[in-house]
């Protein structure tokens, strides 16, 4: 598929014909990723951040409560997910760069390594850091990094962001981690103040030129009291866009793995299931503790702030099984690109 024919589809506003794009792209999963969805525990282990992005609800210059878990919380999540067979975690923060911050990160790693017995997958979002400290953490047991690119146009990162925050540097860190041996996984806010069609497809371009292993992308959502939240959005019209990109994403990376986001929920009670059904093979059910969850709201509307670890689980299981797929608990689910593309090398 061409940038030409990702338009055509991009543009493309009778979902009657989309259901073309979407039927394709969910045959091309079955037959590459087959209909089981793996759960990554997501735990938000902090909301100190030390970037200012225009449109994040964490950035540095918000004012909200911060927090920050004890080792000893960020470990019974951990423990949670492994007894309840989700196999993986996700660990995600606000950016912190500091030397006692990313030595805490590797020591918790190892921990979660033991407690598991090597047996629970570990991801990592923490943001941009030094080819080192990724090299640490890689050691200590974190086999995952997702750092999405936001967007793939250096002019409209630029307008999203400080001057500080360079474009370039985030791409570094993508070739620093792919160099180190991670699953590389990235991916892009969709319906952002002046984001045009012609730059979702760049993104999908972008995807496949960089030979991303995971995608994890959702609907612009505005915060309240950043920069951008002075522009008016739609958001349906963000929920479909995010629809096509999930199936375009599917049709031309068949064998990666890629998100349901949570940000599709916050849209659409249903939305996460339709993602699955258009290409997403990957849930994040929350396991972070209830108390901390109000403070760590990156856009609007978050779901699931008061629902407990074991009641998100229940509720997945059913709205997985109702359209029809399976859970693979127990298994990592490893992103079946990566283990090509480090064999081609």
């Amino acid at each position: 598929m061409n940038k030409k024919e990702m338009l055509y589809w991009l543009n493309e506003n009778d979902l009657t014909k989309c259901k073309k794009l979407f039927e394709r792209a969910y045959e091309i999963k079955i037959n590459a990723v087959g209909k089981t969805v793996y759960f990554r525990g997501i735990i938000e282990l902090s909301n100190i951040c030390q970037k200012n992005c225009y449109y994040c609800g964490v950035r540095r210059d918000s004012e909200i409560n911060r927090y920050s878990l004890l080792q000893t919380e960020i470990l019974d999540s951990a423990e949670f997910a492994y007894k309840k067979g989700y196999a993986s975690i996700v660990i995600q923060a606000g950016e912190q760069t500091s030397e006692k911050y990313t030595a805490f990160i590797s020591d918790t790693i190892k921990k979660i390594k033991d407690l598991s017995k090597g047996e629970l997958g570990i991801t990592l979002s923490l943001g941009e850091q030094t080819k080192d400290v990724y090299k640490k953490w890689f050691s200590a047991g974190a086999h995952r990094y997702l750092l999405r690119i936001e967007t793939s146009s250096k002019d409209l990162y630029k307008k999203l962001h400080p001057q500080d925050h360079l474009f370039k540097e985030r791409v570094i860190c993508l070739y620093d981690l792919k160099d180190i041996g991670y699953q590389v996984g990235t991916g892009v806010m969709i319906g952002l103040p002046y984001q045009k069609n012609s730059d979702l497809a760049e993104d999908l371009l972008f995807f496949k030129k960089n030979d991303i292993d995971m995608i994890g992308m959702g609907p612009y959502i505005f915060c309240e009291k950043t920069p951008l939240s002075k522009f008016k959005i739609d958001l349906n019209n963000n929920f479909y866009l995010s629809l096509k990109m999930i199936a375009l994403t599917r049709i031309i990376m068949p064998d990666i793995n890629i998100a349901a986001t949570t940000a599709l929920q916050a849209i659409d009670p249903v939305g996460r299931e339709k993602a699955l059904q258009v290409g997403a093979n990957i849930i994040m059910p929350n396991i972070t503790p209830k108390k901390y969850r109000v403070d760590y709201q990156l856009y609007n509307n978050k779901p699931c702030l008061s629902e407990e670890a074991f009641m998100c689980q229940e509720c997945l299981e059913t709205r997985v099984k109702v359209i029809g797929e399976n859970i693979g608990y127990n298994k990592w689910g490893d992103s079946i690109h990566f283990y090509k593309r480090i064999k081609c090398k």
